[in-house]
């Protein structure tokens, strides 16, 4: 007998929208979560940051973009490419490709 499996793909993607971001979580538990997010041309709106509790690694799996900080140079991606952003560390997507893939795991320390 064959256990029940989650499986998918990373590069299917919920649904194709111009200009936009769909998210979905693959894989969750208390200490983490685990995104799938696919950005369509997508960036953060002016004057918005991101400053989250907790610590998020993002591995860019296709296309390109770019993370703005509030505090350091900004850092462009491509296909591969992984960063680790601390908790409350302010940044904001500056801009992405019409087919980047990224996966993000919201993560907690203890």
């Amino acid at each position: 007998m064959n256990p029940v499996r989650q499986t998918g793909n990373i590069f299917t993607t919920p649904c194709s929208a111009s200009n936009g971001e769909q998210t979905a979580v693959l894989l969750s538990a208390a200490s983490f979560r685990l995104e799938q997010i696919a950005s369509f041309g997508a960036a953060s709106p002016e004057g918005f940051w991101y400053e989250q509790d907790r610590p998020e690694w993002v591995l860019l799996a296709r296309g390109q973009a770019t993370l703005g900080f509030e505090v350091a140079e900004p850092i462009e991606l491509k296909p591969g490419d992984y960063i680790l952003i601390p908790a409350r560390v302010r940044h904001r997507v500056e801009a992405t490709s019409g087919d980047t893939v990224w996966l993000a795991l919201h993560f907690t320390t203890s």
